[in-house]
């Protein structure tokens, strides 16, 4: 192998490197928008909106029966506990950003992180 090749290499390798940071940059920063409410919904209807800012525990019922368990805590929303079996929607990272979601496709849950401007303007057009 000639030194040439090893240097033309090597430069391929940086700017590929540098292109992948620029783009997980440009993501990182479009995804700073934090949300303050998070709503929950069970099989397409809303079941309610909670503040992120207050740390509770949330049991999701369907049918009279607690399927999932979704916690608040320090500005962020997971789901902790849930009777489908699979426990995807449990092992998913928590959530704070605006339109980051928790789904439990078993039990038709979704929970997304919304703000208060976009309730208000939904409100508003709803009227």
């Amino acid at each position: 192998m000639d030194q040439k090749t090893g240097k033309k290499e090597v430069i391929i390798l940086v700017i590929v490197f540098i292109a992948i940071l620029a783009v997980w940059l440009v993501f990182r920063i479009m995804k700073t928008d934090a949300g303050n409410l998070v709503k929950i919904s069970v099989d397409g209807e809303e079941y309610g909106i909670y503040d992120l800012d207050t740390d509770q525990e949330i049991p999701i019922e369907i049918n009279g029966e607690v399927t999932n368990t979704l916690v608040i805590r320090d500005g962020q929303a997971d789901m902790i506990e849930a009777d489908c079996p699979d426990q995807l929607c449990v092992n998913m990272n928590a959530i704070s950003v605006e339109s980051e979601t928790i789904i439990c496709l078993p039990n038709k849950v979704a929970v997304e992180v919304i703000s208060s401007e976009e309730e208000a303007a939904f409100d508003t057009v709803a009227e």
